[in-house]
């Protein structure tokens, strides 16, 4: 087996096992904080929203600081640095004696991430040009797959097994996971023995100043885009759904359309990446994106939006490739794992502000004007993506 294909099976199952952690504590950790004794159902809202959000909030701080880390010490230290650290602390989190304790662990957590970081580097530093958009394009379903299982084994281990094996486990993946990058996981990479640049330093030396922003803001955009709903979609379901008992289930089946059409159609749109270029996909993505988000806002029954929303996955899909292979082509080597975590910090950012957004929006508009809203942000990164990105790199190739 060729070495760039064994590097992305071991990253896959990383980044996989990490999502797959981080959503599935995420549904037991109001039931665990009653658990460590808080019985305020204000109280204990309040404290899992902290406990959830500071994660995602210290990891976007921490993932530009891991990704110059990175670029000076190697992608594959890096993934093994995460990997155990994150196994340690989630494993911790479950012999935790009270909600302060628990929330500590957290902010812990977000800072010791950059796991997707130095896997997203490693690959794309490591992968030829020819299979860069195939393997990006494949490594990007592993956090959405994890996302989507994650819940669904949290709340099983939780009702058989108690809320303790849930942290226990995942912490034991975690392990497995930084075993099999210290046996498989192979990097071609020479340190550099050079002065630490400053931020401006590292910045002034980016060549495709213009673009590397275009990328970060795209991204940031899309977390937004596919964070909004997370909020208000099982309200929604409620709205749609009026006379049944299955909310819960609908709901979790709305979230799951959008990811499966994600696992499937993002290896094949890496690939057309690298037939006909990431610019081409990135903007048509974009477009057909925005499109989908407006009927959303109109349909009658839940079935109409797990359809819509499988739809909207085919074209998200394009997305998050295209943008970790425009950067990797923009970017030399020796500063590629700093712009990828600036690129992980604007993410962590739109999952953050797409959380924020959708529920705020939803609070004062209403819930049909999340999805007009997302929608116009999409096609307004869509215009400024055709002016940045799409007319130069044309001009260029051609």
């Amino acid at each position: 087996m060729k070495i760039w294909k064994k590097n992305l099976i071991v990253c896959w199952f990383g980044i996989f096992v990490a999502s797959m952690g981080m959503s599935q504590i995420a549904p037991v950790l109001p039931l665990y904080i009653r658990h460590l004794g808080v019985t305020n159902t204000a109280s204990i809202a309040q404290l899992s929203g902290i406990a959830f959000g500071v994660t995602y909030i210290i990891c976007a701080i921490f993932s530009p600081i891991w990704g110059y880390a990175a670029d000076k010490y190697g992608r594959k230290a890096m993934i093994l640095r995460a990997s155990l650290g994150m196994a340690v602390v989630i494993g911790t989190m479950g012999l935790a004696q009270n909600v302060y304790q628990l929330i500590g662990l957290r902010l812990l957590q977000g800072a010791i991430t950059g796991y997707s970081t130095a896997c997203t580097t490693l690959i794309a530093t490591q992968t030829d040009k020819e299979h860069a958009g195939e393997a990006l394009g494949t490594l990007s379903t592993a956090s959405i797959a994890g996302s989507l299982i994650g819940p669904m084994i949290g709340g099983y281990i939780e009702e058989t097994l108690g809320f303790q094996p849930v942290f226990f486990i995942t912490g034991a993946l975690l392990l497995i996971s930084f075993i099999t990058t210290a046996l498989f996981v192979k990097e071609s990479f020479t340190r550099e023995n050079k002065k630490a640049l400053s931020l401006k330093e590292t910045w002034s030396s980016v060549p495709e100043k213009s673009l590397t922003i275009t990328m970060f803001v795209t991204f940031f955009v899309l977390s937004v885009a596919l964070y909004s709903v997370e909020p208000i979609i099982t309200v929604y379901i409620t709205q749609l759904s009026r006379n049944t008992s299955h909310i819960a289930l609908l709901a979790g089946l709305a979230f799951s359309a959008a990811g499966l059409a994600n696992i499937i159609a993002a290896p094949r749109l890496g690939r057309l990446s690298d037939k006909i270029g990431a610019h081409k996909v990135m903007l048509v993505a974009l477009i057909m994106a925005g499109i989908i988000f407006i009927p959303q806002a109109f349909v009658k029954n839940p079935w109409q939006l797990m359809g819509l929303r499988f739809l909207l996955g085919l074209t998200t899909a394009g997305l998050t490739p295209s943008v970790s292979i425009l950067i990797k082509k923009i970017t030399p080597n020796s500063l590629t794992g700093k712009v990828f975590g600036f690129n992980m910090s604007a993410g962590y950012l739109g999952v953050f502000a797409g959380a924020v957004l959708g529920g705020q929006v939803a609070a004062y508009f209403g819930i049909r004007y999340v999805f007009f809203i997302t929608s116009v942000l999409l096609f307004i990164n869509a215009v400024w993506v055709y002016f940045r990105v799409y007319k130069k790199l044309n001009v260029i190739q051609n």
